[in-house]
């Protein structure tokens, strides 16, 4: 890992893409465990099934992290419900309702180059993350899989933040995100496809991603300027690559912060 650092200052809301059909748009996300797999509930209404039962809603956004691929697509049970989606980008969420989803993604505007086309379950009640991980490319040291993340959209009390960091840069081993010059730990020890939540007060911080010591102390890869805000749960997503000039595309390592609590 190199001891050089870059300081990016980090766009909150990161642009988000088209949304067509499904039964409409909203919410928020946030929380999450050092595991990578996070749990949180949001208003959920009720919908009509098939046999006249009525099933729950669940929220669900996509966040584009293939470092590799291009703009996609993305459908639900058949129905393009997002469109030219670029990497870095999370889009809003969409209510769907209860139960098995067919979700094909593919390259933009090319249905027929498909990454992805699988089932997923979701709960009533409950909000997910769908992020694009891994790489595309042939020979990938990570395979592209979509990494499907519960949310926690409620909103922290007080001056207080969440922040939950996803780490999805496929050529980065574990790493420790520490402020204030290294006097504060933020994360310790986040492997690909991991997750952690802290919450701290809102205000701007310089965050800086190392290598995983023991000590939390080791070479800083990149920095970057966080501003949260009190009351707002993020999600911050690492991605690109750490070299890209040895990887299958350009795309460097960055941060992505998502606003998920309304």
């Amino acid at each position: 890992m190199s001891s050089d650092t870059s300081r990016r200052t980090v766009l909150l809301g990161i642009g988000t893409a088209a949304t067509v059909g499904l039964a409409g748009c909203g919410g928020s996300s946030g929380d999450g465990t050092p595991t990578g797999s996070e749990t949180g509930t949001t208003a959920g209404t009720e919908t009509e099934t098939d046999g006249g039962e009525m099933a729950g809603m669940a929220m669900v956004r996509v966040s584009h992290m293939s470092p590799d691929a291009p703009n996609v697509d993305v459908y639900v049970d058949g129905t393009a419900v997002l469109e030219d989606v670029p990497f870095g980008a999370t889009s809003d969420y969409l209510e769907v309702a209860a139960g098995d989803h067919d979700v094909e993604i593919t390259a933009a505007g090319d249905q027929s180059t498909s990454v992805f086309d699988d089932s997923i379950t979701v709960e009533a009640d409950t909000a997910y993350t769908v992020a694009a991980a891994g790489e595309i490319s042939d020979g990938a040291d990570e395979a592209f899989a979509p990494l499907i993340l519960e949310d926690d959209t409620s909103a922290p009390g007080g001056d207080t933040a969440r922040l939950r960091l996803v780490h999805l840069s496929p050529d980065a081993p574990a790493v420790d995100v520490t402020a204030a010059g290294g006097d504060t730990v933020l994360f310790d020890g986040v492997a690909y496809t991991e997750s952690g939540s802290i919450e701290v007060p809102g205000n701007d911080y310089t965050v800086e991603v190392r290598g995983d010591t023991e000590s939390n102390d080791g070479d800083v890869v990149a920095d970057f300027d966080v501003s949260l805000n009190g009351g707002t749960a993020y999600t911050a997503f690492a991605a690109g690559y750490l070299t890209p000039d040895d990887d299958p595309s350009d795309t460097g390592f960055d941060l992505f912060v998502a606003q998920d609590s309304s």
